[in-house]
C-alpha cells in the first residue's frame, strides 16, 4: 500500500510523519508538501510542492493533477498529521476525486494504526 501524507508548516507534527515513513514497507512514500516547509529529511519519499495560498478548489485541482500519475492503486493510507484544514480538505478531495479510497494512518505507542 502506499502512503501519503500533507507536510505542513507545522514542525512539532513531523514527527509523526517520519515514524509512519520508516516503521512499515510501504509499496511508495508520497509526500504532498506547502511550498514553505523546508528541511524535513525527505529520504526516498516521492516529493510533491503545492502552494498553499491558491483558493481551497485550485488547491485540490493543483494536487490531482499532480498526485494522479504518482498513485498506482486503488486505495492510500493517509496521514493527515500535519498541515491546516484547507489543505486536508484539498487533498482528501483531490483523491477521492480521482478517485482513489482512503485509510487514515496514525502512528501510536501501539505501532501503526488505521482509524478508519
Amino acid at each position: 500500500m502506499e502512503l501519503v501524507a500533507f507536510l505542513g508548516n507545522d514542525k512539532e507534527n513531523w514527527g509523526q510523519i517520519s515514524a509512519l515513513m520508516n516503521k512499515s514497507d510501504w509499496d511508495k512514500v508520497i509526500l504532498v508538501k506547502n511550498k514553505t516547509s523546508e528541511n524535513f529529511p525527505e529520504s526516498s519519499a516521492e516529493i510533491i510542492t503545492v502552494n498553499s495560498d491558491l483558493s481551497l478548489v485550485d488547491l485540490k485541482k493543483e494536487i490531482m493533477s499532480k498526485i494522479k500519475s504518482k498513485l498506482a492503486g486503488f486505495e492510500v493510507s493517509l496521514s493527515l498529521a500535519s498541515g491546516n484544514g484547507k489543505e486536508h480538505m484539498a487533498l482528501v478531495s483531490a483523491l477521492i476525486t480521482l478517485p482513489v479510497g482512503i485509510r487514515l494512518v496514525v502512528f501510536t505507542k501501539n505501532g501503526i494504526e488505521y482509524i478508519s
